[in-house]
């Protein structure tokens, strides 16, 4: 079954095309058929789920570099004042070589 369709295609569109047609060998019909074929098995490819989703199923383990939760932090800087060699800088705690924030 064939469609007659009048499309207008701006200035990028036709240099495109016209660049597909050329390097492909192909005329108009067969370059936006295969155009059409190619954009639809992509479609029919990506995946519906969104980041969330993704998010969902990541094993994120109990955190970076925390050595408490964020509901504990005043006890966390207290315990690591508390270890040696601990020094506090504008909300930063050096710890061992590491910064945590507070």
């Amino acid at each position: 079954m064939a469609i007659y369709q009048q499309v207008f295609l701006d200035k990028e569109a036709e240099q495109a095309l016209e660049a597909v047609m050329q390097m492909a060998k192909l005329n108009l019909s067969e370059a936006l058929k295969e155009g059409l074929v190619l954009l639809q098995q992509h479609l029919n490819q990506t995946p519906e789920s969104k980041p969330f989703d993704i998010y969902k199923q990541l094993d994120l383990g109990e955190g970076g570099y925390a050595i408490v939760p964020s509901s504990q932090a005043k006890e966390g800087v207290k315990a690591a004042l508390q270890r040696s060699e601990s020094k506090i800088y504008f909300g930063r705690v050096l710890v061992d070589n590491q910064i945590y924030f507070f």
